[in-house]
């Protein structure tokens, strides 16, 4: 064996030994992803802590829910405060969805109709017009409860459900509009209307025929919106109701008050308020996204 090929033996050596570029980033890679999902577990866990308690404790007796015994599990495993949840707030939960189902449907129709109009059917002022309504989104609550009592005292409206339904029907308008606006500016084609426009469709003709259909994603994004805030809704509720007729947040609130507070039944009835809203976002969840991203862009 000559000297040169003695030598190219150990580099040859040293030079398969040596991990390669792929190796290394493979290796990072894989480090980084299981960091990422630890910390999501972490994160998932601190989620997850306080509905832990909230369940837990929903199936305890009267004398398991002391605050040291909150992480246990129940001695002795009830479904007595789901009884006594339910037996209260089966009537606010009746009134809740006749309130919510209707305003979120309302809302979205007239949300739907002012932004084709603000998107596709440009007038003077519509600028203007446009801004004055997105204005209504950035008043709080708290700015309007003593006037708007006072406008339905003065109207002579019976506090109730009606009452509440068309204060919360006002106050989605804005986000509706924005909402609608935005999607029917980058999804529906120019051409689509302009076709409708040479087969002599008007504006109404074109919005139900043509754009309602397409409009399905964004009807989903503001029904959950819709629905969510109105469902959670308590303020208005407190101002505009009354405990006889209020929707279930205040019924939540009845249940859970007085000088001794049944936290079992209070954690139950928690959970079962919160029914509704999670079987509409596992029901339209699917195409929430896809909806909230299609009109996030505009061009």
């Amino acid at each position: 064996m000559s000297a040169t090929a003695a030598a190219e033996q150990p580099a040859s050596k040293a030079l398969r030994n040596k991990p390669s570029r792929n190796s290394i980033t493979d290796g990072s890679t894989a480090t980084s992803r299981t960091v990422r999902y630890l910390l999501l577990l972490l994160f998932l866990l601190f989620v997850l802590m306080p509905v832990y308690v909230v369940v837990i404790t929903s199936f305890k007796t009267s004398a398991d829910t002391s605050a040291a015994d909150q992480w246990n599990l129940p001695q002795t495993w009830t479904l007595e405060p789901w009884r006594k949840a339910w037996d209260v707030l089966q009537p606010y939960l009746v009134r809740s969805l006749t309130l919510a189902v209707p305003g979120a449907i309302i809302a979205s129709m007239i949300g739907s109709a002012n932004g084709f109009v603000l998107a596709r059917w440009r007038f003077p002022g519509a600028n203007l017009v446009f801004a004055f309504i997105l204005f209504g989104m950035f008043i709080p609550y708290q700015a309007v409860m003593l006037p708007l009592r006072t406008t339905f005292q003065e109207l002579d409206v019976t506090r109730g459900v009606p009452t509440l339904l068309i204060a919360h029907v006002i106050y989605g308008i804005p986000i509706c509009t924005l909402i609608f606006r935005n999607y029917y500016a980058t999804v529906v084609p120019n051409e689509i209307i302009e076709s409708a426009r040479v087969d002599g469709a008007g504006l109404i003709q074109t919005y139900a025929r043509i754009i309602l259909p397409v409009s399905i994603s964004g009807f989903v994004v503001t029904l959950i919106w819709q629905f969510t805030s109105i469902w959670n809704d308590f303020l208005f509720a407190l101002f505009l109701t009354q405990q006889s007729n209020g929707p279930v947040t205040l019924g939540l609130a009845a249940l859970s008050g007085g000088q001794k507070v049944d936290y079992a039944a209070s954690m139950a009835g928690a959970l079962i308020t919160s029914f509704p809203t999670l079987f509409v976002y596992i029901v339209l969840g699917r195409w929430f996204i896809g909806g909230l991203m299609a009109g996030a862009l505009k061009g």
